[in-house]
């Protein structure tokens, strides 16, 4: 029959329809930012005016910092308050640190983020910036906790970054049973 299209020629299309469900960026959050702190000129680094850097923005929950840096000559700890004006690691206000070179640190929730450079003298130096975090209007993402011993890893969760492929996945699934 002219026109028509045979049933190999539906599948084929609705392979194509699963493949492109599969590879689609999907997005996280309508409105998440991502900052690299210090800007992409500076990054993480001593002489950077981080205070004046948080001024210039408005950050929200769901928001990203990312912090570049050279791993052998900085690291960053998220820590309390008091650590971060103390510069005194040795109690127990650091609650994550962070020694990759780039790390990823997703703004969870509305409060003061306070981060620090734990090299000698470099905190003491104003390598250190405070982060108010307001609300955001729609939904807090989905986002990886630091483990109890206060590391933290980069990888994707099942819960946040793995919630697109997981859709992907059931939308390819019944695309194939579509197909038979």
């Amino acid at each position: 029959m002219p026109g028509s299209m045979g049933r190999g020629t539906v599948a084929l299309v609705a392979r194509a329809l699963a493949a492109a469900l599969l590879l689609w960026p999907w997005p996280q959050r309508a409105g998440a930012a991502e900052y690299v702190v210090g800007d992409v000129a500076f990054g993480w680094d001593s002489g950077v005016n981080y205070a004046a850097w948080a001024r210039e923005h408005a950050f929200a929950v769901g928001d990203v910092l990312v912090f570049q840096y050279v791993s052998s000559q900085h690291n960053v700890y998220e820590v309390s308050e008091g650590t971060y004006w103390s510069c005194d690691t040795g109690g127990n206000g650091v609650r994550v640190k962070y020694t990759s070179g780039y790390d990823r640190v997703v703004l969870a929730e509305a409060r003061t983020y306070w981060f620090i450079c734990d090299f000698p003298d470099h905190c003491l130096g104003g390598m250190k910036v405070a982060v108010n975090v307001s609300a955001a209007a729609g939904p807090s993402p989905d986002v990886p906790r630091p483990s109890a011993d206060g590391s933290n890893s980069n990888a994707a969760s099942l819960a946040g970054e793995g919630r697109r492929g997981w859709v992907a996945w059931g939308l390819a699934l019944g695309a194939a049973v579509l197909m038979n």
